[in-house]
């Protein structure tokens, strides 16, 4: 147990009417009756050891990632960690070599196809060499991270554009972790990171940018299964781009970019003659710049949508986007790609509770109202109040949610315990009682949590606290497949019919799927 969990235990099992004495017996008892044996206190101590071991391999791991990584793309080329790697020891173990990256790429199929290695492959593939190694494991990893570290070579100055590269790139997922569930600040964020770096490093180009998503085209098949929307752009662009459709049979790289999968840059748009021009007021004459499009991509590296960059705006000789700039803008289509997918997971998340808390309301009518909240870690663990249910069942999400800080908040503070030691807390607010129940992620830190009031009840019926307890272990189960959906390892698996027509995954599904596996088992 935490501190955390161990006072809410402590809390729990005393009741809220305990007088301090009772409290204060209940310590001494503790104190008196806890005792440790020796083979505990070396089982605790190695298990404490092993974990501090695997976390600090992890940070020098992650730290060496980000040293080849300078421009923050999000991942590595493996034909080039492969030669690097083939010269460690003076290229003696190229056998070892050569085992460990066919178990990787067992491990990581789409690696035969885009040769794209992320952070956790990265470290899947040092773990994996090392292993292949006779002595020590952490020695080996040890020295392979002392031989990457010095193949790795920066100026000051790249390693000064490098540092501040990735700070703007920080701010895109921040932009993400503090918005609730809205992709506008998203959108703000990365149109801000360009701008600032076309300021700095690009000799101030005037840049016009936008975001295009693949969807589903319902209206017009015979112009191609998919077409590319315009979610955003620039403010400039907004009147001619937003919300625009490109179709396959429309002048245009941006599918070349999707169908390839690589960036495409035209140096000089007047020259190329596959350009389409959204603003048809632009004169044909000074139609003149550069022109870039790179492709987003997902966790299995699935293109989803482009990223496209021009400088049409810009007057002056220089528009040509230069290999630095070009490299950092694929760093920024990958910062977008994780805060959108960030996003997507926790409307996922969202839609999913929705469904459970309209199987909850018609069975337990001592339940006045549930709300729930999502955590904000870029806010040291702030609350965002995102869904309010109230005793007849209306549901709403709110487009605008309120921000709840702890300091802010002493009558709730039931809720930060909860977040806290994840455990269900119960106590009286204004005279009403209330159950706060977390929600985690696969690392069993809080994700979100239900404040649920039952009025003046000190506890429900017992038909209606069995189907409560049932309702939360689903959207439990359900939250957790939701997010090994969003990483790169797995492939979603379909149980009900519904999760198969037209590719439809809709997240409202998956609680009632969990409900029927569950009532599956039980007959």
């Amino acid at each position: 147990l935490t501190q955390p969990q161990f006072v809410q235990l402590m809390e729990t099992f005393v009741g809220q009417d305990s007088s301090l004495p009772t409290v204060k017996r209940l310590i001494a008892f503790i104190k008196e009756e806890y005792k440790q044996t020796e083979e505990e206190k070396m089982e605790q101590l190695e298990k404490v050891h092993r974990m501090s071991r695997a976390a600090q391999r992890k940070l020098l791991l992650e730290a060496l990632f980000e040293k080849w990584d300078s421009n923050g793309h999000g991942f590595l080329d493996l034909e080039e960690v492969d030669a690097v790697l083939s010269r460690f020891m003076g290229g003696m173990k190229k056998e070892a070599l050569m085992k460990a990256k066919a178990r990787l790429c067992s491990q990581y199929p789409q690696l035969s196809r885009v040769e794209k290695v992320s952070p956790k492959a990265f470290q899947t593939f040092l773990e994996l060499i090392a292993s292949e190694f006779p002595g020590n494991e952490d020695e080996t990893i040890d020295n392979l991270v002392q031989f990457l570290t010095t193949s790795v070579e920066q100026s000051h100055r790249e390693s000064l554009q490098s540092l501040t590269r990735r700070k703007w790139l920080q701010d895109i997922q921040q932009a993400a972790e503090t918005g609730g569930a809205s992709m506008e600040s998203v959108y703000k964020a990365v149109f801000k990171v360009i701008s600032q770096d076309a300021e700095a490093h690009g000799g101030n180009k005037k840049i016009s940018a936008y975001i295009a998503l693949l969807e589903e085209n319902q209206l017009s098949a015979e112009q191609g299964r998919v077409l590319l929307r315009y979610v955003a752009c620039t403010a400039e662009d907004a009147p001619y781009v937003l919300n625009q459709a490109l179709h396959r049979d429309m002048k245009g790289i941006s599918f070349a970019a999707v169908d390839e999968g690589k960036p495409i840059h035209v140096p000089r748009v007047q020259l190329h003659g596959n350009i389409h021009f959204w603003n048809s007021d632009h004169p044909v004459e000074e139609r003149t710049g550069s022109f870039l499009v790179l492709p987003l991509y997902d966790a299995r590296w699935r293109v989803f949508g482009v990223l496209g960059l021009d400088t049409l705006r810009d007057q002056c000789e220089k528009t040509i986007f230069l290999t630095h700039e070009i490299i950092f803008y694929q760093g920024v289509s990958y910062a977008f790609s994780k805060a959108y997918h960030h996003i997507c997971t926790r409307e996922n998340v969202l839609q999913m509770a929705v469904s459970a808390l309209g199987w909850l309301y018609p069975r337990t009518p001592s339940i006045h109202m549930v709300t729930m909240y999502l955590v904000e870690p870029a806010k040291d663990k702030a609350l965002c109040k995102m869904i309010t249910t109230d005793n007849t069942g209306q549901t709403e999400i709110h487009s605008s949610p309120a921000l709840l800080l702890k300091e802010e908040n002493l009558l709730r503070d039931y809720l930060f315990r909860c977040t806290d030691s994840l455990e269900v807390a119960l106590t009286p607010v204004r005279g009403e009682q209330h159950i706060a129940v977390p929600l985690h992620d696969l690392s069993r830190q809080a994700l979100g949590i239900f404040d649920i009031s039952i009025g003046h009840h000190k506890k429900l019926p017992p038909q209606e606290q069995k189907d409560l307890q049932k309702m939360l272990k689903m959207v439990q189960a359900a939250c957790l497949e939701i997010l090994w959906r969003s990483l790169e390892e797995t492939e979603p698996t379909d149980v009900l019919e519904a999760e198969r027509v037209a590719n439809v995954r809709h997240p409202g599904f998956l609680f009632h799927r969990f409900m029927l596996q569950d009532l599956r088992e039980c007959v």
